[in-house]
């Protein structure tokens, strides 16, 4: 019967001191400045880590984890979201042609500013505190560390 409660118990009541806020640096699939206009490039929180949320509504809320995001050049300005659909936190997945976020869950679809296009969801999706890197190809994304996770 622990055995099978332990795992949850992590995230219901997880121990004092268990995460610690920190900057993560993320290596994305290509530079910035061959991210196009209309076009999302997804990138992965490091190994026992996640981003934390800045905004959020539905399903997501300021300081939750993702453990994914996307950043997007939409109208010339990059943005960056968490992979967290804000209906009930699937991931998210990009559609290049019809240039928006998918839901493969429940069908919820974003515009590439993030806001709704089609629900169930109702909320945007959450932003990530991000700036660019050393280099082009990098970035550092507001996180934490997630010792003994992963």
């Amino acid at each position: 019967m622990v055995a099978a409660i332990a795992p949850i118990l992590v995230y219901i009541w997880p121990p004092q001191g268990a995460s610690k806020a920190v900057d993560l640096k993320v290596n994305l699939p290509k530079p910035m400045g061959e991210i196009a206009d209309g076009d999302a490039v997804k990138f992965d929180a490091p190994k026992a880590s996640a981003f934390t949320m800045v905004d959020g509504g539905g399903d997501n809320a300021p300081g939750d984890y993702a453990f994914g995001g996307f950043l997007v050049k939409d109208a010339g300005k990059l943005t960056a979201f968490a992979v967290n659909c804000s209906h009930l936190g699937c991931s998210i997945a990009v559609n290049k042609d019809a240039r928006r976020f998918e839901c493969p869950c429940h069908g919820s679809q974003f515009h590439l500013n993030g806001t709704v296009l089609h629900g169930p969801a109702v909320a945007p999706l959450s932003h990530l505190d991000w700036k660019q890197g050393e280099s082009p190809d990098t970035i550092t994304v507001k996180g934490v560390s997630l010792p003994g996770y992963g």
